[in-house]
């Protein structure tokens, strides 16, 4: 990002930046939501109103604040292809049309909502097409989850102090205790794994522990109900070897950073919705960058998330998702961020001689 960007920290690096990136990426991979619900359906549901997250869109401060470092970050995100839109129609060779909807996978009802258009097509698709099918099954991914425990422990006597030190094991331990968690009950646990508990603002964990299902998992679930196909594109055992993969320190501090952030973690939230349900899904990894460290160690360390959580995936997802779609008439459902790109699913699907064209 430019040098003005960077020395413009306190409009937008200091708000997103401080929020650790590895924690905010972590709530738009499926894995730590996945976790979230299975111990949401070990809760009692509520019957109370949903809570409203609220919180403020960090992008509008900083074109107020900054508009030429603002002006730059608005060139970058609209020169990535495809970069605007959320929901997709995908032809070939003939047959029915399919389609392709970037999700959030969060309970906001706005992003439940879905655009009409794609509300018609899930309700007229005889497959539906998942990131992880075992998200439907609720205990089928908490035993999928138990199968692999070097995934989400560490099982050679270490813990996550180890890679810490003694202030930042401190204000680990005060982060978690404001969350309601002890540091002894989690130390054991993986970053990413931790993340999951504190890597949403309150009121999404609310929602998710009165029963509210994420959009992802609700399309799954009205698939099965409707009697239509389910298919998956990666196990959850595959999503969590991915994020079990990253380097565990930069994992860690990202931890801390979040939870130092507190409740400016639902702004950020909102900023990530508001690009969300726009349709401006090129701006979202622009933001995250920016936002990112600036070491060379940190830089790296995001570029290789991106490559392993993001990249990577997408060529996972588009390959195993060609043959579900050649015969038409599927709606297929994956993470926004997943979309976008030169190695986006988008342009990957277009490589492999389907038509993809955005749904205004």
């Amino acid at each position: 990002m430019t040098v003005l960007l960077r020395r413009q920290r306190p409009a937008l690096a200091d708000r997103l930046a401080d929020a650790g990136l590895w924690g905010l990426a972590a709530v738009h991979v499926l894995v730590a939501l996945s976790f979230l619900f299975v111990l949401a359906a070990l809760s009692p549901a509520s019957a109370q109103e949903p809570p409203v997250c609220g919180g403020v869109n960090l992008l509008e401060k900083f074109e107020k604040d900054d508009p030429a470092g603002y002006a730059k970050l608005r060139a970058e995100a609209d020169g990535v292809p495809n970069g605007k839109g959320i929901f997709w129609k995908i032809e070939k060779d003939g047959q029915p049309a399919s389609w392709l909807l970037g999700t959030m996978h969060v309970t906001d009802p706005r992003v439940l909502a879905m655009p009409e258009a794609a509300r018609t097509a899930f309700a007229e698709a005889a497959t539906i097409v998942v990131e992880s099918d075992e998200i439907a099954d609720e205990k089928k991914a908490g035993a999928a989850m138990l199968t692999r425990p070097d995934l989400t422990m560490f099982t050679d006597g270490r813990s996550i102090t180890d890679f810490l030190d003694e202030e930042g094991a401190e204000k680990l331990a005060e982060g978690l205790k404001r969350r309601g968690l002890s540091l002894a009950a989690v130390g054991r646990m993986k970053p990413w794994m931790i993340a999951s508990f504190v890597a949403l603002p309150a009121c999404e964990i609310a929602r998710k522990t009165a029963g509210a299902a994420f959009l992802d998992q609700r399309l799954a679930k009205d698939a099965l109900a409707e009697g239509k196909t389910l298919k998956g594109l990666e196990t959850l055992v595959e999503q969590i070897s991915a994020l079990d993969s990253l380097p565990l320190e930069p994992q860690v501090q990202g931890l801390v950073q979040t939870l130092e952030l507190g409740d400016t973690l639902k702004d950020v939230i909102e900023t990530m919705s508001q690009l969300y349900l726009s349709g401006d899904t090129g701006m979202i990894m622009p933001m995250m960058r920016a936002a990112a460290p600036e070491t060379d160690a940190d830089a790296e360390a995001y570029a290789d998330f991106e490559q392993r959580i993001i990249i990577d995936r997408n060529h996972t997802m588009a390959e195993r998702a060609a043959p579900i779609l050649a015969g038409g008439n599927v709606f297929v459902a994956v993470g926004a961020l997943h979309l976008a790109g030169p190695e986006g699913v988008v342009e990957l699907l277009r490589k492999q001689g389907f038509t993809v064209t955005v749904v205004p």
